[in-house]
């Protein structure tokens, strides 16, 4: 069966374009052109994967993404959003609110399409790795898709977990930004994105006690202190 997309996006051009190759890549495709009706129809058509523009009528692409990442049913939903605008910030709120990456336009087609198919190729298998970690405050249970900190359930998105995984599968070696973008995102490592770097704080924000234990290697990546050292 297809995987189906949802597209909110109030220009009709780009969504003919978007929606044109997309379909060309055999995906289902269907389009809102504001935020509340493209908000209903993710939720009534449950789509493997949506795809927002910020700049929305009624109710812009933040909210959005911001309510299906509030909702249990539509959390771990991979999220692409789109947006004209110039300013990081925007891009950088659209990811801290949930948000799997960014396009910014105009944008390649082509481009989109790839970080498309690696986002859903990415939560097909998410993880694949041991059933259970644990470090220090931390359990993490891959099968139950699980995270507890001093006994706290931690609520984390598909990608938070993912990243988590490789940190600590990894622990206590540098892994790079493209290193994280390939296995977390299956990106390839010539994409320029900081979803790296957002979803490193997220995790650092969710989990205080990872503060201090996730060390920034200036212009290379990051690490998972050893807990031995």
């Amino acid at each position: 069966m297809p995987k189906k997309i949802i597209l909110v996006e109030d220009d009709q051009d780009i969504t003919r374009l978007v929606t044109h190759y997309l379909t060309k890549e055999g995906y289902t495709v269907r389009s809102s052109p504001d935020g509340i009706k493209g908000l209903q129809l993710i939720k009534q058509e449950k789509p493997d994967l949506a795809i927002l523009d910020l700049m929305l009528p009624e109710m812009d692409g933040l909210e959005v993404c911001k309510r299906l990442r509030a909702d249990p049913k539509t959390s771990t939903l991979p999220i692409v959003v789109l947006t004209a605008k110039g300013e990081e910030s925007d891009k950088i709120v659209g990811l801290e609110l949930g948000a799997d990456d960014y396009v910014t336009k105009p944008f390649s087609p082509k481009e989109l399409v790839a970080r498309v198919k690696a986002l859903l190729r990415r939560s097909e298998h998410p993880v694949e790795e041991s059933p259970s970690y644990r470090y220090g405050k931390i359990s993490l249970d891959v099968a139950r898709h699980e995270v507890r900190a001093s006994g706290k359930e931690i609520q984390l998105t598909a990608k938070e977990f993912s990243l988590l995984v490789q940190l600590l599968k990894n622990k206590g070696r540098v892994l790079t930004r493209e290193t994280l973008l390939d296995t977390v995102w299956g990106y390839d490592s010539d994409v320029t994105t900081r979803t790296v770097d957002v979803h490193i704080r997220r995790l650092r924000e969710k989990i205080p006690f990872l503060s201090k234990a996730i060390v920034t290697v200036k212009s290379y990546g990051y690490k998972l202190r050893d807990e031995n050292g």
